[in-house]
């Protein structure tokens, strides 16, 4: 997995067994700093040329490779030893309300198999969009697989570059739902490089340093995408540096660079919090994965915000949040393999359950 973030390539070794995961190895790599660039380049201006974007889909293709062949030998685990590849690729492009809704993951699948000896799953999200989908989220069905809890409404939320939730109804015959909900990491990150040598502001140090402008607050929470009904999904294309200038333009006030930073971490946390207040009033428990459950800044503001819910990590359901949406998408792989529905249509819109991905056999496969 490596998401919006663009913070390295998640590994995820594990075993499946009739919903029971034990996570073997995981472990994160960083990109190079030449393909980050050119995958921040990618997503962030939305254009590039052909022969640009044929590279560095191969390009990524290696890396992936080069990172699973890394774990493998320092697990000392065979690349026989493995089943599948779930691979989701690098989202550059998320255009559901497009005339033709698509979603673009990069990262070439056929590298990935031919260099690794294993068989590889990608491209998950089309074939939910080609049935009226969002493609997005794709996790929820994992949550409800592995954290489904039938005493209590559980919420998982994911804060990687973008936010989702996940709602798990205690009743499993009400319908799972699951949406993006907003910024998750990206402004928080995009906005503390300009200010920074550093890709991220740990633990929110300097957020802390700030104070939210309410006013400020206010006007982002404003943009339409907050209103819009379910189902739904965004991505950098909507919630990036640009759209956040155009806002501190309009706002037109003097603020500290600190305190942007800590209204954007608010942001976050409130855009979480209403869509829980909205869709799961009855939640008992929240679980943070992702990379902002490693801000303990957001961490409290969000339990400050949701004062009737308990609030930790996935760590309290057995899994450790930085390594959720690789094992996301190791099952999905394997749902795939097994001709298994991967997608909630009640999540994504999707006229049907489908099976996602394009299977990619490896030339070793017997």
């Amino acid at each position: 997995m490596s998401g919006t973030s663009l913070d390295g390539i998640d590994i995820a070794i594990v075993d499946i067994n009739d919903n029971q995961i034990l996570l073997r190895a995981a472990e994160t790599y960083p990109f190079s700093p030449s393909l980050r660039k050119d995958l921040y380049s990618l997503i962030n201006t939305g254009r590039a040329h052909l022969q640009q974007l044929g590279q560095v889909d191969m390009a990524l293709g290696h890396a992936y490779s080069e990172a699973i062949l890394q774990l493998l030998a320092e697990t000392n685990i065979a690349s026989a030893d493995i089943k599948a590849i779930g691979c989701h690729g690098q989202t550059i492009y998320h255009a559901p309300d497009a005339a033709y809704p698509f979603s673009m993951q990069i990262g070439c699948a056929s590298v990935i198999a031919e260099l690794t000896g294993i068989t590889t799953i990608a491209d998950f999200r089309q074939r939910d969009m080609v049935l009226g989908g969002q493609g997005a989220p794709l996790v929820p069905a994992f949550h409800q697989a592995l954290f489904h809890n039938p005493d209590e409404d559980t919420v998982i939320a994911n804060i990687g570059g973008i936010s989702n939730i996940t709602i798990l109804p205690a009743d499993k015959r009400q319908p799972v739902l699951g949406f993006d909900t907003g910024p998750g990491n990206v402004l928080l990150d995009q906005w503390y490089q300009q200010h920074h040598r550093a890709m991220y502001d740990e633990n929110g140090r300097w957020a802390r340093d700030g104070k939210v402008d309410t006013e400020l607050l206010n006007l982002l929470l404003a943009d339409p995408f907050f209103m819009q009904p379910l189902p739904k999904s965004t991505g950098r294309e909507h919630f990036n540096l640009t759209w956040l200038t155009n806002t501190l333009v309009a706002f037109d006030k003097p603020i500290k660079a600190e305190s942007i930073q800590k209204t954007l971490l608010q942001l976050t946390v409130r855009s979480i919090a209403d869509a829980v207040k909205q869709y799961a009033g009855n939640a008992s428990s929240l679980f943070v994965c992702g990379g902002g459950a490693h801000n303990e800044v957001l961490m409290q503001s969000l339990r400050d915000e949701l004062t009737d819910i308990k609030v930790s990590n996935t760590t309290d359901l057995g899994l450790a949040p930085d390594w959720v949406e690789a094992c996301a998408f190791a099952w999905l792989g394997m749902q795939t393999l097994h001709h298994q529905s991967g997608n909630l249509p009640a999540v994504t819109g999707a006229r049907k359950p489908t099976i996602l991905g394009a299977i990619y056999s490896s030339s070793e496969a017997s």
